[in-house]
C-alpha cells in the first residue's frame, strides 16, 4: 500500500475540508490546480523544506498552529491537513534556482524518501511554489489531502 498526496489551495478550512469527495472512485482535490505526488508527506518531509527556506527551527514549525492541523477526515485513512502560511510565503517568494539547491540538499538529507532524485524533488518544489504564488494572490491557504492507495 502507498500514499498519494494532493497539495492545493483553499480560502479556509471549511472550503479545504470539502475535497474529500469522490469522482469515479478517486480522491478529489481542487480540480487541476493541485500538485499530486506519491510519497512526500507534509508532516514528515516538509518541515525540513520549511527550515531550509525560512530558517525556522523544527520546534517552531511543529508548534505553528498551521502545521499539520487536521481539517477533515474520512474512512480508510483519508484526511486533509493544513500547511503553514510561512511555508506558503517562503515558497512563493523563492527563486527557482534556490529551490533547485534545496532539492539537491533535501535529497541527501535524512528527510527525503530515497526513491526520489534531486530533479524530481526540484520539480515538486517548483510546482508547489507556483501553487503558493496563486494561493497568496487569491488570499488562500495551502492544504494537503492524503489517501491510501493499493499497489497491485
Amino acid at each position: 500500500m502507498g500514499v498519494i498526496f494532493g497539495y492545493y489551495a483553499a480560502l479556509d478550512d471549511q472550503d479545504a475540508g470539502r475535497v474529500i469527495l469522490y469522482a469515479e472512485g478517486q480522491a478529489g482535490g481542487s480540480g487541476d490546480d493541485q500538485v499530486l505526488v506519491s510519497g512526500i508527506d507534509p508532516v514528515v518531509d516538509l518541515p525540513w523544506v520549511e527550515f531550509a527556506l525560512t530558517g525556522r527551527s523544527s520546534r517552531f514549525i511543529k508548534s505553528d498552529p498551521g502545521h499539520a492541523r487536521m481539517v477533515s477526515s474520512a474512512g480508510d485513512g483519508e484526511s486533509v491537513i493544513s500547511i503553514t502560511d510561512s511555508l506558503r510565503e517562503a515558497l512563493a517568494s523563492a527563486d527557482p534556482d534556490f529551490l533547485d539547491d534545496i532539492a539537491k540538499n533535501w535529497r541527501v538529507s535524512d528527510s527525503s524518501a530515497p526513491s526520489f532524485d534531486a530533479s524530481s524533488l526540484s520539480d515538486f518544489l517548483r510546482k508547489l511554489a507556483v501553487l503558493a504564488e496563486r494561493a497568496i494572490a487569491d488570499g488562500a491557504h495551502m492544504y494537503c489531502w492524503k489517501r491510501l492507495k493499493l499497489i497491485i
